[in-house]
């Protein structure tokens, strides 16, 4: 039976080397997985789908999904989606009606709030209709659950105000306990 997850995680939880995992145990087992990010992060280039610790591979854009026929999804045993936080509510709809309408699994990656610890609009829809949530999990520098996101600025320092989406890694962002998110303490 098809399902839609969604497993969310802060920076640095491993997200995208273990979407790429899950392709690669398809592949393994003879089926097809079909991997999709959104058209947004283009850190990698348009279609390359690489995780921190070095894997990648290539995939195809979320916008070009929505415009594939139904048959030619049918196709796929399991579709895999990077970066679903950037993800819009249409688009997170069409998500559910492979799901429920072709019959086809969706597993869905991305955080599930920003740095002000707001949801993304395709986390928003995704916590609200995924047929199971998971969370990937990660630790703050002192070593709690880190389940919030940090901003770093220029300067070093958490930033709490700003564009919601500005493109980075571990040279913007880390992952923090919600005491030291709240306290804006980066490091020891």
């Amino acid at each position: 039976m098809a399902k839609l997850y969604f497993r969310y995680g802060a920076m640095g939880s491993s997200k995208t080397a273990n979407a790429l995992m899950v392709e690669y145990n398809y592949m393994e087992r003879g089926k097809r997985a079909l991997l999709v990010k959104p058209r947004l992060d283009s850190r990698d280039g348009d279609y390359v789908i690489r995780s921190r610790i070095g894997l990648e591979k290539e995939g195809i854009l979320l916008e070009t999904l929505v415009e594939m026929k139904d048959e030619e999804i049918k196709a796929w045993d399991c579709v895999i989606v990077d970066e679903a936080q950037f993800a819009t509510k249409s688009q997170v709809e069409f998500l559910v009606h492979i799901v429920d309408e072709l019959g086809v699994s969706v597993i869905c990656y991305g955080l599930r709030t920003d740095f002000r610890r707001e949801f993304f609009e395709g986390s928003l829809w995704l916590m609200a209709w995924a047929d199971k949530i998971e969370e990937i999990k990660t630790v703050c520098w002192c070593g709690k659950a880190a389940t919030c996101n940090a901003r770093i600025g220029e300067d070093g320092n958490m930033i709490r105000d700003g564009e919601q989406i500005v493109m980075g890694g571990n040279d913007k962002y880390t992952a923090l306990c919600r005491k030291h998110h709240r306290e804006g303490k980066l490091r020891p």
